[in-house]
């Protein structure tokens, strides 16, 4: 039970119990969001027109406490307009319970109660022959509180005679005019010793075990009952340390308390039905459901609105439309709805989602529906159903050139500075060879409390726009990154997953949800039927608004591989090949140039052909003037010396 209604006597006795009722039901997670007093002098007319209240409300289960001559009344008229049949719930309080007649119970078929448990006993049935042999003229049987007040009775005579009558007598108080008449009686003068006796007393009464626990008498067993047929019927039974049982003498078998109605006979509800009501309907004044869904430009795969000016009307389409009217076809009841654009009159927003939710609250819209994420600040003011997306908010970053990236991977290992220094030794030492070896061998709030500076966010409306500010660049008043909800992302990637990655952290958050007031009994309805709306029809909605994801390559396995290639170290190569061909390139015009008279003979009437043979057959002989021939020369010369006979030279030691 979601809420409820109570409908109460106006006097001391009607809102005596209301405070603690409420408390109760509270405990429970149980709202009373209306409340009517009824004078005890109420008219029909009036009655029916509380009663027609009742019907323009959503909540279909009331807890009427009243006297029984004005209940008895309330049910007749309820019946006659309507309000006994299938769907609805009356319970009524003890005094009720303990007070029906035969007279009333074709208007109360249906109806719970609850009253004092009395057991049945020899002394109790001898009670009622002596009650009806003395008042033949009362109609009916002495009440549990009849019974009571007999026993309260019994009490006191017994504390009298256990005090003795020797100082018996009022003692007057001193007390104004306008006093009360039992206040003018005074008090008694043994009153104290009274008061011990009466404590003290115990005794089998009619109603059962008499006596006080801290002045009060203590919680019995109390009787669930159903109004069906010509009597009550018993449910079972409700006691302090057990709770709900079905039969008494089965508390010595129970050592917990219980709440399962699983404890109780089955109920007939009003209308003869079996089935458990809801406890709620759509009001019956015919109003449909006002559900407010946002405009806005971009993004309009989640909630389109198109208005059409010629016929004045207005269509509302997207991804959260259809997943909501898959789940209300989903509920186990009919609802009736109607879409409304949470829009100005010219046909622009009317603001942030946040005042979008906060007019449920002002009671302008029965619910929210649309891309419309669960934070705590909206979760104030109203109820969110459970989310129908995934959750939480990432960052999409361009995919970088990765035949680029990879040409240059051999300079990753090493810092700037040691490869400029590799580069200068690896010059240097390449001249010194040449010289010597010569012809020899990861949402805008979100992002702020992150502690992004705010002058760098930019808001995108769409997939196009984030696109062209991806595409400026941040230097050109573009974006380095995105953030927003894994949902938009992964729209976004549906259509530029070629170009865009999503990348870790993922930022959690509660996801998209439908938002209802307060309270609100659709609420547990509504979440329960999201769970229903799996597999194959969620997968079908996303493909008809998102399409199917295209298989783009994953960007990290291009970056990462298990082994290297040639492409890794083309630029490796470029650069040695450059250093090589200029080396050639110089060496060339070093040596044509020293062998110019080969070119130019004397013989000027040699051919062309001729001298380039003659200069490579100059070219492919060796060249004694090298350092390499001469250091080799002096090696052959000290090895044929004689080893010396003389004084060891100084530099040998």
């Amino acid at each position: 039970m979601e809420s409820s209604s109570a409908y109460y006597v106006d006097n001391e006795y009607g809102k005596g119990v209301i405070p603690y009722l409420t408390d109760a039901l509270q405990a429970i997670d149980t709202r009373i969001p209306y409340r009517c007093v009824i004078s005890p002098a109420a008219t029909d007319d009036e009655i029916v027109e509380e009663l027609y209240k009742l019907m323009t409300m959503q909540t279909r289960v009331f807890i009427v406490h009243m006297t029984p001559f004005l209940g008895f009344q309330f049910f007749i008229k309820a019946r006659e307009v309507g309000m006994m049949s299938e769907g609805y719930v009356w319970i009524m309080t003890g005094v009720m319970t303990s007070s029906i007649t035969p007279q009333v119970m074709d208007s109360m078929q249906g109806v719970l109660g609850i009253r004092p448990y009395v057991p049945q006993t020899q002394e109790l049935e001898n009670f009622k022959v002596r009650w009806k042999r003395k008042f033949q003229q009362v109609d009916g049987e002495l009440n549990i509180y009849g019974l009571q007040a007999y026993d309260a009775a019994t009490a006191l005579a017994m504390a009298i005679e256990k005090a003795g009558t020797a100082n018996i007598g009022f003692q007057k108080a001193n007390v104004s005019r306008n006093s009360t008449d039992l206040a003018a009686v005074g008090f008694s003068r043994n009153g104290q010793s009274l008061l011990e006796e009466l404590s003290n007393t115990r005794f089998k009464g009619l109603t059962g075990d008499f006596h006080f626990v801290n002045g009060q008498l203590p919680s019995s067993a109390f009787q669930i009952v159903n109004v069906i047929g010509e009597k009550p019927r018993e449910l079972g039974f409700w006691t302090p340390g057990n709770g709900l049982v079905k039969k008494l003498n089965s508390l010595t078998n129970k050592s917990s308390y219980s709440t399962s109605k699983s404890n109780l006979s089955p109920v007939i509800w009003p209308g003869d039905s079996t089935s458990l009501p809801k406890g709620w309907e759509i009001p019956t004044n015919g109003n449909k459901l006002r559900i407010g869904v946002p405009v806005k430009d971009g993004f309009s795969e989640f909630v389109k609105v198109t208005r059409d000016a010629s016929t004045n009307t207005t269509t509302v389409k997207g991804y959260c439309i259809d997943v909501f009217d898959a789940v209300v076809k989903a509920l186990p009841y009919a609802l009736t709805y109607e879409y409304i654009p949470f829009a100005k009159p010219d046909g622009r927003s009317a603001g942030t989602y946040d005042d979008m939710v906060y007019h449920l609250y002002l009671e302008n819209f029965d619910a929210v529906v649309g891309d419309t994420t669960i934070i705590a600040n909206r979760s104030l003011y109203a109820d969110f159903t459970l989310p129908y997306t995934e959750s939480g908010v990432s960052m999409i970053v361009p995919i970088k050139d990765n035949n680029s990236k990879n040409a240059w991977v051999f300079l990753k290992p090493l810092t700037w500075d040691l490869w400029v220094t590799s580069f200068c030794f690896f010059v240097f030492i390449g001249f010194v060879v040449w010289v010597l070896e010569h012809r020899g061998s990861f949402v805008l709030g979100l992002l702020k409390s992150l502690g992004f500076d705010e002058s760098k966010l930019k808001v995108y409306s769409s997939t196009d726009e984030c696109d062209e500010l991806f595409s400026k660049g941040s230097g050109n008043g573009g974006i380095a990154a995105a953030f927003d909800e894994v949902p938009y992302m992964k729209l976004f990637l549906a259509q530029y997953c070629s170009k865009y990655t999503m990348i870790e952290p993922t930022f959690k958050t509660a996801g998209f949800g439908f938002a209802f007031p307060k309270g609100s009994p659709l609420v547990p309805d509504v979440s329960r039927a999201i769970l229903n709306v799996t597999g194959d029809k969620m997968k079908e909605i996303e493909q008809a608004w998102f399409g199917k994801q295209r298989n783009c390559p994953d960007p990290s396995t291009s970056v990462s591989s298990n082994s290297l290639s040639l492409q890794s170290f083309w630029g490796l190569f470029l650069i040695a090949g450059i250093v090589s061909v200029s080396a050639l390139m110089i060496f060339t015009a070093m040596f044509v140039y020293d062998q110019t008279q080969a070119l130019m003979p004397s013989d000027s009437k040699a051919s062309v052909w001729s001298r380039i043979l003659y200069l490579f057959r100059i070219f492919d002989q060796k060249d004694l003037k090298s350092h390499t021939f001469r250091k080799s020369e002096l090696c052959e010369i000290q090895l044929r010396l004689p080893p010396s006979t003389g004084a060891p030279s100084p530099s040998s030691f």
